[in-house]
C-alpha cells in the first residue's frame, strides 16, 4: 500500500491492513517518518512479520521469536539473549531470507567467530562460542517446530565451542583466607564473600538476601529469590530453577559473622536486603583483593565452584552437593564437577581393601 505525507507535521505515515492470528482483518497506522523510504521499509517489515512465512528476512523472523520468548523467559535471561542476537547473529544473517540460510552460511559465520581477536589478540572463549552458536540453533529450531522450516541448517553445520571450560578455577580454603585478609577493612565485603564461599550461593541469590531470610536460631539461610540490575532498575525474580528455592544450613561461625554484620546496619527491617549493592561492587572487591598477585584471580562465579570443590574434598556425595547448590538434576553436578571426583576412586579402593 502507498505511504502518505502529512503537510501539518511534514512527515510520512503508513496505513495498512493485515489479518491477525484469529483471522480478523485489522488496520495499523504508524506516523512520524521523516523519509518516504523509511515509512515503506517499516510497512514492508511489519507485513512480513504478520505473514510469517519463510521468505521473510531473518531479522524480521527474530522479531516474532522475541515477542514469543519475552513472555517465557526471566527478564535477565531475555536481556542476555538479546545481546547475543543483536551483536553476533543479526550482523551476519539479518538480511538473509530464512529459507536461504544454509549449512554453508552457518559454517562461514562460525569460522568468523572462531577467527575473531580483540585489540589485545584475545579470542572468544570456548564456552562463549558455544553460547552464541546455541542461540542460532534455538532460533532455527523454533522455525522448524512452529513455521515448517524443513530442517535446521545448524545440525548439518555442526557445533563450535565447548559446554564447559576445560579448567575450572577455584580457591582452596588457604587461598580464600589470604584473600579475605585483604578486603576485611570493608565489613560488607567480608560478610558477603564469607557467605559466597561457605554456602555456594549464586551472586544474584546473595544480593537478594533479606534480613528475614537468616535463621539465627537454627543456622539456616532461606534462598527464594534473585537480584539483578537491569537497565538501571533493581529487579527481584525467582531463582534460576524451581530447585534453587532451598534452605541452606550454615556453620555457626558464619551465623555469628552475619549477626555481627547485620547488627551494624541502621534500622534493619525483615524485608531489607542485607547486601544492598550490585554485582559490580563484589567484582571490584575481588580485583582489589587479588591485585598484588599473592592470590590468583578468579571469577566471582568461581566462588560457587570453590564451595563445591570444598564439599567434594570433605567427602560429600554429588546428591548432597546438588541439593545445596540448587541444581535441578544431580547430573548437572556430575557434569560440572566430575573432574574433581577422580581422586575419590583411590579412596574407595583403599577402604574396600581395609574391609577385606
Amino acid at each position: 500500500m502507498p505511504v502518505h505525507y502529512e503537510e501539518k507535521t511534514k512527515t510520512w505515515y503508513v496505513k495498512c491492513y493485515y489479518v491477525d492470528y484469529t483471522g480478523t482483518k485489522r488496520q495499523r497506522k504508524k506516523r512520524g517518518f521523516k523519509l518516504q523510504r523509511e515509512a515503506k521499509e517499516w510497512e514492508r517489515n511489519f507485513l512480513e512479520t504478520q505473514q510469517a512465512d519463510l521468505t521473510m528476512t531473518f531479522e524480521n523472523f527474530v522479531r516474532i521469536y522475541n515477542e514469543d520468548m519475552k513472555h517465557r523467559l526471566r527478564e535477565h535471561t531475555y536481556v542476555q539473549k538479546q545481546y547475543v542476537i543483536d551483536k553476533k547473529l543479526l550482523p551476519f544473517f539479518g538480511k538473509l531470507p530464512v529459507s536461504q540460510i544454509t549449512p554453508a552460511n552457518v559454517r562461514k559465520w562460525q569460522n568468523e567467530l572462531m577467527a575473531y581477536r580483540d585489540d589485545n589478540g584475545k579470542a572468544y572463549s570456548e564456552t562463549y562460542l558455544r553460547t552464541i552458536n546455541n542461540q542460532l540453533t534455538a532460533i532455527m529450531n523454533y522455525e522448524v517446530r512452529y513455521y515448517n522450516l524443513k530442517e535446521n541448517p545448524c545440525r548439518k553445520a555442526g557445533s563450535i565451542g565447548k559446554g564447559h571450560a576445560e579448567e575450572m578455577q577455584f580457591w582452596t580454603t588457604e587461598e580464600f583466607k589470604k584473600f579475605l585478609e585483604k578486603i576485611t577493612d570493608k565489613p560488607q565485603a567480608r560478610a558477603g564473600f564469607l557467605t559466597l564461599y561457605y554456602t555456594g550461593l549464586r551472586i544474584g541469590e546473595l544480593l537478594a538476601l533479606e534480613f528475614g531470610d537468616i535463621g539465627f536460631e537454627d543456622c539456616k539461610l532461606s534462598v527464594n529469590k534473585s537480584y539483578q540490575r537491569i537497565s538501571d532498575r533493581d529487579v527481584i525474580t525467582p531463582p534460576k530453577t524451581p530447585r534453587s528455592v532451598r534452605i541452606i544450613s550454615i556453620p555457626e561461625f558464619l551465623r555469628d559473622e552475619l549477626k555481627d554484620y547485620t547488627s551494624k546496619l541502621y534500622r534493619l527491617h525483615k524485608h531489607d536486603r542485607i547486601f544492598p549493592y550490585t554485582k559490580h561492587f563484589f567484582e571490584h572487591e575481588m580485583r582489589r583483593g587479588t591485585k598484588d598477585g599473592e592470590v590468583k584471580r578468579i571469577r566471582l562465579h568461581d566462588l560457587r565452584h570453590s564451595h563445591a570443590s570444598l564439599l567434594i574434598e570433605l567427602g560429600f556425595s554429588p546428591l548432597a552437593i546438588a541439593d545445596r547448590q540448587g541444581h535441578e538434576k544431580v547430573e548437572t553436578t556430575l557434569n560440572t564437577y566430575s573432574h574433581l571426583f577422580p581422586h575419590k576412586r583411590d579412596e574407595i579402593a583403599e577402604k574396600l581393601e581395609n574391609c577385606f
